[in-house]
């Protein structure tokens, strides 16, 4: 089930797990799985991912770093599929990934032996490329019947949906906030107009999921199989300039 009408889906290069995700979904429709569940899969997943590429098992590594993305993609098809979205989950999928990703790229500076400033500023740079990718993603799924767990603006605790219980959207929520509340801030400063935006061309939002974190972890992964782990860090760095570029380009195209 697409988070978009057909008339408005794009070429994600990002979801390239989504025809797996979605079997894994169908798979587990009729048992007891939920997609919290499968949430927490994927974070197993990802722990293996960093553990396989601290013991410099790279091809293992840029495998589970795949299946992760693949993962990530079912827990909102199994969302959809047993019509049971969550706040729960929505917060849970975010938070896994943002630290997710901060241990990925600690690993990449433990097996490399580079620079901790760089890497720090490679996760700030990663960061506000997904950012600019869901921000851009979430106007469209908002506008073209998105679903309702996915807030262009998160600002506010949202109310509980039936079979979640308030306190755990409420630590979760707050959780979110301090984890990525700075990052779209920062995004939205940089492009404020993209809400009210009449067009965002397929052809941009493609581009611009270079920019998702299954786009960014095959990346990575390939690199580590490829014996080019030095270059990673600095990939994410010098990618960063593309944010730029993007806004640029969607603001050109709205004239």
């Amino acid at each position: 089930m697409s988070k978009l009408p057909k008339e408005y889906q794009f070429l994600d290069l990002s979801d390239y797990g989504r025809p797996f995700g979605k079997a894994i979904a169908k798979s587990l429709k009729n048992t007891a799985a939920t997609p919290v569940h499968v949430t927490l899969a994927f974070v197993v997943t990802g722990l293996i991912a960093i553990v396989c590429m601290v013991n410099q098992y790279y091809w293992a590594t840029a495998f589970f770093l795949v299946l992760k993305s693949i993962l990530d993609a079912a827990d909102g098809e199994l969302a959809r599929i047993k019509n049971t979205p969550s706040y729960t989950g929505r917060y849970l999928d975010s938070v896994a990934d943002i630290f997710l990703n901060l241990l990925i790229l600690l690993a990449v500076w433990h097996v490399t032996m580079g620079s901790i400033a760089h890497t720090l500023l490679a996760f700030l740079g990663l960061q506000l490329q997904g950012t600019l990718y869901n921000y851009y993603y979430l106007i469209l799924r908002n506008k073209y019947n998105g679903d309702t767990t996915s807030r262009i603006f998160e600002q506010g605790t949202p109310k509980a949906m039936e079979g979640e219980q308030q306190r755990t959207v409420n630590f979760l929520f707050n959780l979110y906030k301090v984890c990525y509340g700075t990052f779209d801030s920062v995004i939205h400063k940089m492009d404020r107009n993209a809400v009210n935006s009449e067009n965002i061309p397929k052809w941009l939002m493609t581009a611009v999921s270079t920019f998702g974190l299954g786009f960014q972890l095959l990346i990575i992964g390939l690199m580590l199989a490829l014996n080019l782990k030095q270059y990673i860090i600095p990939f994410f760095i010098g990618y960063s300039i593309f944010i730029i570029i993007f806004i640029v380009l969607r603001k050109l195209v709205d004239r």
